[in-house]
């Protein structure tokens, strides 16, 4: 004959937990660049545009005429020094609205005021 037990429970067998995704309740931390951190980002951009500038400056000349470009000499613009003046010094004996229109030709200047102190100019050179 079979018995069954009535009021006993099987303890080999537990319960089923439902788990459920809960929202993490913490808001996302700030990425904060220490000062090192803003060194290091503004540097590489720096190096990043003169190399840029490097590669896609004006190295070429553009003449109007075919055949090969005039012999040029670099002139850096000394405060207070006028285009007028610089054409003087490069061609003493020539004519000198000739030689500054030569010169804003060479550097592609939109016109004879567009000088800025400091910059590098090409010049042709007379002899």
């Amino acid at each position: 004959m079979s018995s069954i037990a009535l009021g006993h429970h099987d303890h080999s067998v537990r319960p089923v937990r439902h788990l459920r995704a809960v929202p993490d309740a913490r808001p996302a931390p700030h990425v904060r660049l220490t000062r090192r951190g803003k060194i290091v980002v503004l540097t590489a951009a720096v190096a990043v545009v003169a190399l840029l500038v490097i590669m896609f400056g004006s190295s070429s000349f553009a003449g109007d005429r075919a055949g090969t470009p005039p012999e040029t000499t670099s002139v850096r613009v000394l405060p207070g020094q006028t285009l007028w003046q610089i054409a003087s010094q490069a061609n003493p004996n020539g004519d000198i609205r000739k030689t500054v229109d030569e010169i804003v030709r060479l550097n592609s200047l939109p016109n004879a005021s567009a000088l800025q102190l400091g910059s590098e100019i090409a010049v042709p050179v007379y002899h």
